[in-house]
């Protein structure tokens, strides 16, 4: 039970760290890429233990700086907020 909480709170601050982290320009992707994933993948590794708090880090930080290159801001644009329409 305790699992599936973590992992479920661990999926919910992960999706809004990757939507909150979205750059119009290629650096503010990579950055903001780079820094979600290795907090997200720090606490996913979390469970494995502190040797996997690391190399979760660094994993999660070389997958979110090369898709946060690989995308462009056409890719991302959720088109106009909410709160101003």
């Amino acid at each position: 039970m305790r699992m599936a909480i973590l992992a479920l709170a661990t999926t919910a601050l992960a999706t809004t760290a990757l939507l909150g982290g979205c750059g119009s320009s290629q650096f503010d992707r990579v950055s903001t890429g780079a820094g979600t994933g290795a907090g997200t993948g720090a606490m996913i590794g979390l469970i494995g233990g502190p040797i996997g708090v690391g190399l979760g880090a660094a994993i999660g930080a070389g997958v979110g700086a090369v898709t946060g290159g690989a995308t462009t801001s056409d890719q991302i644009d959720l088109g106009k907020p909410v709160w101003n329409k």
